[in-house]
């Protein structure tokens, strides 16, 4: 394999969790040129891994089929004379892009009739292989072959004029360094620890004289302001502010993180920041943060974890009895 091409995912947390694929790929061919077909809001985590050369931009929504607009795209993509093809994403239609391209080894996994559009195609034991960081890393290797193991740690590299510019431009400082928040969820309120907890989480940090930033993304804007306003001012509302290469750059100033199980948990695993990572409907054996400074909570209730957008039974205890001094003693642990 001399110049490959990634389909990269569409969530961040996914992309990030791909990253130890992409270093094991540069081990076992040494000077690979590796690009990535990844959507815009996607580009800053990539552009930040120093195993991807290059950044395409995926012009497609989620769930478009545009087929003549696929094609025209595998047809400029042709001219790059890419050797191999990795799909990440279980779709067929992830998978046109390679063969219109005329790349000549597409590799991905068995899903959606893609017989005809892949020809090296990786299954595995979802038992065997529970982590989906393990499942990307699988593509690395020959079909049949097992998994590397141990996985590699995801990093991203951050600039310091860059990290510069975004605490000037909000008016922040580095030191003393901030605890940070990340109270979103883009799959749903049922991975969202509530704002009267962060609020209160937030108050008792204060009181210890730790600054607090609330980090997220324009959708959760609304729930940083409410965490702003019920913690009394304790922790500043950054939500919607920055954009993803700012809000990278503000995680890596903190001294420690405490997110939902989030695209920006794994950002912060990726920086390694000390984390503290709150489950509810999902799963820590499935998306755990690749890092050995994070801890995770999760009550591991009977009916959790359900991977339900809403809590189907309707009292969302998985992380409404998560207490906030529960969390504050897992922060104390790893600040001290």
């Amino acid at each position: 394999m001399r110049k490959a091409l990634i389909v990269a995912p569409s969530w961040i947390g996914d992309t990030i969790l791909a990253q130890p694929l992409f270093k094991r790929l540069h081990e076992k061919h040494p000077g690979l040129i590796l690009d990535a077909f990844a959507p815009a809001w996607a580009a800053p985590v990539l552009a930040r891994m120093r195993e991807i050369r290059r950044v395409i931009p995926n012009p497609f929504a989620h769930g478009e089929f545009n087929l003549a607009g696929r094609w025209r795209a595998g047809r400029e993509l042709a001219r790059e004379g890419y050797d191999a093809a990795i799909v990440l994403p279980n779709s067929w239609k992830s998978a046109l892009l390679p063969l219109f391209a005329g790349i000549p080894r597409r590799i991905g996994f068995l899903g959606e009739a893609r017989h005809v559009l892949l020809n090296r195609i990786h299954r595995f034991d979802a038992a065997a292989l529970p982590q989906l960081a393990a499942r990307y890393a699988l593509l690395a290797e020959e079909v049949g072959a097992k998994a590397p193991a141990p996985l590699a740690e995801p990093h991203l590299a951050v600039d310091a004029q860059g990290v510069r510019a975004t605490l000037d431009a909000f008016g922040l400082a580095a030191t003393p360094a901030p605890v940070a928040f990340c109270p979103g969820a883009e799959y749903g309120p049922a991975k969202r620890w509530p704002a009267a907890h962060f609020a209160e989480l937030a108050r008792r940090l204060a009181a210890a004289d730790f600054p607090v930033w609330i980090v997220g993304s324009a959708k959760d804007a609304p729930v940083g302001a409410e965490i702003e306003q019920l913690s009394g001012g304790a922790g500043r509302n950054l939500c919607g502010s920055t954009d993803l290469a700012q809000a990278i750059d503000l995680l890596s100033c903190a001294r420690l993180v405490v997110s939902n199980d989030s695209g920006l948990m794994h950002v912060a695993a990726a920086l390694q920041r000390p984390l503290v990572a709150l489950y509810g409907s999902s799963s820590p054996s499935y998306t755990p943060p690749l890092s050995q400074q994070a801890r995770i909570l999760s009550l591991g209730l009977e009916c959790s974890p359900c991977f339900k957008r809403e809590c189907p039974l309707g009292h969302f205890k998985c992380l409404n009895d998560l207490s906030p001094a529960r969390v504050q003693e897992t922060v104390g642990e790893l600040l001290r």
